[in-house]
């Protein structure tokens, strides 16, 4: 028998989307557009990167609101369940520059994401750990002889579900659940557990 890994999906499943955040507390209401919204990750970054050069917005600006953020009611009992049970990895298209105060509030489950490039506290760019890195990284943990549990809630995390021998949808907007009707979706965290160990 496989032993299984499940991967999660970080903004929207554990923690509040980062960006809509930053958006509430700027009032920068075009930062509210997410991968909910935009399946491109690619055309979603470079045009919050223009948003953030045209309101000269800083990463220390950005990490402050994160500061304020807390994980999501019951997500931190979840995770410690799950990581009692099995074997977890966070899979995100967020930063390391963004997630580290949110990871310490879960007590640093394994993260996969990104990194930003910075200068002088400017974000001038964004560095992909791989594209389609979900993906690649549930495939590669099947290599491993795992089976993989994914759940996620928007376009960026669809390939991953649709890699991992079940995917679930967890809190995932109708625009998402609708193209994507081949995937369970539930918005409970005890029923997204019922589901992985079904």
């Amino acid at each position: 028998m496989k032993q299984t890994i499940v991967t999660l999906d970080l903004e929207g499943v554990l923690v509040p989307e980062i960006w809509i955040a930053v958006a509430e507390k700027t009032g920068i209401e075009a930062l509210r557009r997410t991968t909910r919204d935009e399946p491109d990750y690619d055309v979603l970054m470079r045009y919050r990167l223009d948003l953030l050069a045209e309101n000269n917005l800083k990463l220390s600006d950005i990490q402050s609101v994160i500061d304020t953020l807390a994980p999501m009611e019951g997500a931190k009992a979840f995770v410690d369940e799950l990581r009692a049970r099995t074997q977890l990895i966070i899979l995100s298209d967020t930063f390391l520059q963004f997630a580290t105060p949110l990871m310490r509030q879960l007590d640093w489950p394994t993260l996969f994401c990104h990194h930003l490039e910075v200068k002088d506290d400017v974000i001038v760019n964004y560095q992909l750990r791989q594209p389609d890195q979900k993906r690649k990284s549930v495939a590669a943990f099947q290599s491993l002889n795992y089976r993989v549990i994914a759940a996620g809630d928007a376009y960026n995390d669809t390939s991953m579900l649709g890699q991992a021998e079940k995917g679930i949808l967890f809190r995932a907007p109708e625009n998402v659940i609708e193209e994507f009707p081949q995937f369970p979706a539930v918005t409970k965290y005890e029923e997204l557990m019922d589901l992985i160990f079904d």
